[in-house]
């Protein structure tokens, strides 16, 4: 048999993530809390059997058994429903208001702090955020986690394809993934677009054109632009690939070695460094806002203001 002879198709269940079955269909969680629950029935039927007649214990214990079950066997957004429950808990035992602040925040003085405890509102705590750092090559450092590579990928337009070339580039796109020996991840995202500054090129540009029809065109097509971000909300497409690994330099090799075999695919990869890494990592924390103002601060930065010395008086005399 060749190489080159393509093998047998082989499926491969839907399924493949479901957890294992142990005991009567039932996974270890859900056996785990269906006997957590039948013990407690136990120990409070033995504990509560010379009090009260059997048909009370039952109409008593009768929701708790059904709640065990229902925890046990639901679910709810992909979830178990136990999982559901305890993730609930957590978000409503977290704090709501967050501040980034890797250096901690500091106390508040003394002369303000009675005024904060009279408006009994609980204070800000820090946010810690995955990433820690990001280096003038673009690897984002994730603290114990190792680092990250962010590369930005062209689009193929998959439909305009002959099915030959469209399986040529489902294999190529196949042979990355099977490549990848560090966890990546495809981020599809959508961000406004500000048309000002090309409408604003083009019409500076247009009396150097050669022809007055041309300029005039120009100037059209410059309105255009104008009238189209005042009266729609511009968006555009972003594709971003995130490569995790132990070490900044492996990180960068995968998003090298993705390059070479998307190249196949008809895809290329541009590999972020860190001023563009952090514009993207800005502008996913708060989608669908403008970009910051152009001059703003970096973080760290003291924020200064200059000293303006009064002008000097005019009167006569002075």
């Amino acid at each position: 048999m060749s190489y080159d002879e393509p093998s047998d198709p082989v499926p491969v269940p839907a399924d493949v993530d479901q957890p294992d079955k142990i005991v009567a269909g039932l996974t270890a969680r859900q056996t785990a809390i269906l006997a957590t629950a039948a013990a407690v029935l136990w120990l409070a039927w033995l504990a509560a059997r010379t009090l009260m007649p059997p048909v009370a214990f039952t109409a008593a214990a009768a929701p708790f058994a059904v709640a065990a079950v229902v925890v046990a066997l639901g679910a709810r957004d992909g979830l178990s429903l136990d999982r559901w429950l305890a993730a609930g808990l957590r978000q409503a035992r977290a704090p709501r208001r967050l501040i980034p602040a890797p250096e901690g925040i500091p106390p508040l003085p003394g002369w303000l702090a009675p005024a904060a405890a009279a408006q009994a509102r609980p204070l800000p705590v820090p946010l810690h955020l995955p990433a820690d750092a990001i280096s003038p090559a673009g690897a984002v450092s994730l603290g114990g986690d190792g680092a990250a590579a962010i590369a930005a990928a062209s689009v193929v337009n998959f439909a305009l394809r002959t099915p030959a070339e469209q399986q040529a580039l489902t294999a190529a796109f196949g042979r990355w993934l099977n490549s990848l020996q560090h966890p990546a991840q495809i981020l599809v995202r959508a961000h406004r677009i500000d048309l000002s500054a090309m409408a604003a090129a083009v019409e500076i540009s247009a009396p150097g054109l050669p022809h007055p029809a041309l300029e005039r065109a120009a100037v059209g097509h410059a309105a255009f632009l104008a009238r189209l971000a005042e009266d729609r909300d511009l968006l555009a497409r972003q594709v971003l690939i995130a490569v995790r690994a132990p070490t900044p330099g492996q990180a960068a090799r995968a998003i090298s070695d993705g390059t070479r075999a998307l190249a196949g695919a008809g895809v290329a990869l541009t590999a972020l460094d860190g001023p563009q890494a952090s514009a993207v990592l800005a502008a996913c924390c708060r989608p669908g806002q403008p970009p910051p103002p152009a001059g703003a601060a970096a973080a760290g930065q003291v924020i200064t203001t200059a000293r303006t010395e009064p002008e000097a008086s005019t009167w006569p005399g002075a």
